[in-house]
């Protein structure tokens, strides 16, 4: 009976984890995983070693998971860089925008003119657009339009370019007006994709591009293109 009881409390306990990482963004889950699966194998052979049924190929194995426990924190900070270091390889020399408003960071992509984003704040945080299925991003643009006009825009230059000519959420709070949030340079440099030291021939060359990016045929809106204008008046004074 005792035995059934914590094999009933054990089930549970690994139920409500398996839940908890559900409900994490999808690029963070395959970590959480195996986080989850190194914990329970660990706990299994600690309970086999306790009623004397670990042979020795188990105490061995035990021995490497709980190496692997230990240095699972430095693993996971690894992996990200090494990931980081052939995403610029393969990217070469190609540079990226970051628009951020308080409950959204977009990334255009100058080459491509693709749009990435991230969620800052909100049910989605740390959720991927790209990972979100059409009912979540109706979800979340409901609560841009109720919380932040700003997001509520820059979020609807992402659904025209992902759902072109469809025209499936409303238009935001004030429409496509300038934004009302401040900008320094420092995230003028960011819409625009430059270093600190960059000068006017470059802010200049920079403000070109990205307009002829945002052309609607090509998945642009007025919004991100008064954001692109805003950050050059900036830079230029």
């Amino acid at each position: 009976m005792p035995r059934l009881i914590l094999l009933m409390a054990v089930v549970a306990v690994v139920y409500l984890l398996v839940r908890r990482v559900q409900a994490l963004p999808p690029h963070k889950r395959r970590s959480e995983y195996f986080k989850l699966g190194l914990g329970v194998a660990l706990f299994a052979t600690a309970i086999l070693a306790l009623t004397g049924r670990l042979h020795w190929v188990g105490a061995a194995i035990t021995a490497l998971l709980v190496t692997a426990r230990q240095a699972l924190p430095l693993l996971m900070r690894f992996f990200p860089m090494l990931a980081g270091l052939r995403g610029k390889g393969a990217l070469g020399a190609g540079q990226s925008s970051t628009v951020e408003t308080p409950l959204l960071r977009m990334h255009l992509d100058h080459d491509s003119g693709e749009l990435q984003g991230e969620i800052l704040q909100g049910a989605f945080k740390d959720w991927r657009l790209a990972e979100m299925k059409r009912e979540q991003l109706e979800e979340f643009y409901r609560y841009c339009q109720a919380e932040d006009a700003d997001s509520a825009r820059l979020l609807s230059s992402y659904l025209e370019q992902k759902f072109p000519g469809e025209a499936p959420f409303d238009n935001p709070p004030g429409g496509q007006s300038p934004s009302a949030q401040p900008m320094d340079r420092k995230e003028a440099l960011a819409v625009l994709g430059l270093e600190d030291d960059a000068g006017e021939p470059e802010i200049v060359d920079a403000h070109r591009k990205l307009i002829q990016k945002l052309h609607p045929d090509r998945g642009g809106n007025d919004y991100l293109a008064a954001q692109i204008n805003r950050a050059k008046d900036i830079l230029l004074g």
